[in-house]
C-alpha cells in the first residue's frame, strides 16, 4: 500500500468524536481519531511494510504514527530508527504504541538499560514499558537485575516524571506477576512505596494499586488453568460444550 492510500483509508475511518477522545488523552496536534479496533483492521489488510511505516511516521500524524508502530518489521527496526522516533514521543498514547514495537527488537535489552534511565518524560515512560514487555522474551533480565530494578522503582518513583511514574507502576506490576521468585520482594517493595499519584488528565483512568493488581493477575491466571484443565479432560460419554459466541456475530 503506498502512503496516500493508506492516509486516505485513516481519514476516511477517523471521527470527530475519537478525536475529542483522543484529546483528553493528551493527544494533541494532527489526528483523524481512528478507533484502536479499525487500525487493527487496517494493519492486517497492510501486513508488514516497513518503509511504508517509516513514511507512516514522518506525516507526524498521530493515527499515523501508531500505526507505523503496528505494521513496522523489528527485524528491520533498529535502535537508530527506534531513538528517532523516541525524540518526536508527546502523549502516552503513541508512546505505548512504541514501546510495544521496541520490546519486539532484538535491541530491546539495550534501549531498556537507556531509556529507564531518561530524564525525559516519555522516553523514561517508553522504557519501563518495554522491560515490562520484555519480561517473556528469552533474553529477559534474571532475577538478580530485576531485583536492582525493583530497588531502582523504589527510590526513583515518587520523584519521576507524571507518565514515567505510571510506567514504573506498570513494570512493578509486571515483575511481581511473572516472577514468582520475585514476588515477595515485589509486594514488599509496593507497599513500602505505598500510593503511586498520577494525574490523568480529563480521563477516568486511575493508578492500578500495585498489589492488589497482581493478586487480580494471579487468580485470572489460575482460574484460566482450571478451565484448561478441565476443558482438556472432558467426562466419559459426555461430549464438550461449544463455545460460547460460537455462533454469533461479532459485535462492533
Amino acid at each position: 500500500m503506498e502512503l496516500q492510500e493508506a492516509l486516505r483509508k485513516l481519514a476516511a475511518l477517523g471521527t470527530a468524536q475519537n478525536r475529542k477522545v483522543y484529546a483528553r488523552h493528551g493527544v494533541s496536534g494532527d489526528s483523524f481519531g481512528v478507533s484502536y479496533a479499525n487500525l487493527a483492521k487496517l494493519e492486517k489488510e497492510i501486513g508488514v511494510d516497513h518503509d511504508l511505516a517509516r513514511a507512516l511516521w514522518k506525516t507526524g500524524n498521530h493515527d499515523a504514527r501508531v500505526l507505523a508502530t503496528k505494521i513496522a518489521d523489528p527485524a528491520k527496526t533498529t535502535a537508530r530508527l527506534l531513538e528517532d522516533w523516541a525524540g518526536d514521543l508527546g502523549d502516552y498514547v503513541v508512546t505505548d504504541a512504541l514501546a510495544k514495537l521496541a520490546s519486539r527488537t532484538s535491541v530491546a535489552p539495550a534501549l531498556v538499560e537507556a531509556w529507564t534511565r531518561s530524564p525525559d518524560e516519555w522516553i523514561g515512560a517508553a522504557g519501563w514499558i518495554v522491560l515490562a514487555a520484555s519480561l517473556e522474551r528469552e533474553d529477559a533480565p534474571d532475577d538478580e537485575r530485576l531485583a536492582r530494578r525493583l530497588a531502582e522503582i523504589e527510590a526513583r518513583i515518587h520523584a519521576a516524571p507524571n507518565r514515567t511514574r505510571y510506567s514504573m507502576n506498570l513494570a512493578l506490576i509486571a515483575i511481581g506477576s511473572s516472577r514468582a521468585s520475585l514476588r515477595g520482594q515485589v509486594l514488599a517493595a509496593a507497599k513500602r512505596i505505598g500510593r503511586v499519584d498520577v494525574d490523568h488528565g480529563e480521563t477516568g483512568c486511575k493508578t492500578p494499586d500495585a498489589a492488589a493488581y497482581i493478586a487480580k493477575v494471579i487468580a485470572y491466571r489460575e482460574k484460566a488453568r482450571k478451565g484448561a484443565r478441565a476443558a482438556a479432560s472432558p467426562r466419559l460419554g459426555v461430549p464438550p460444550k461449544k463455545p460460547r459466541g460460537e455462533d454469533t456475530k461479532a459485535k462492533l
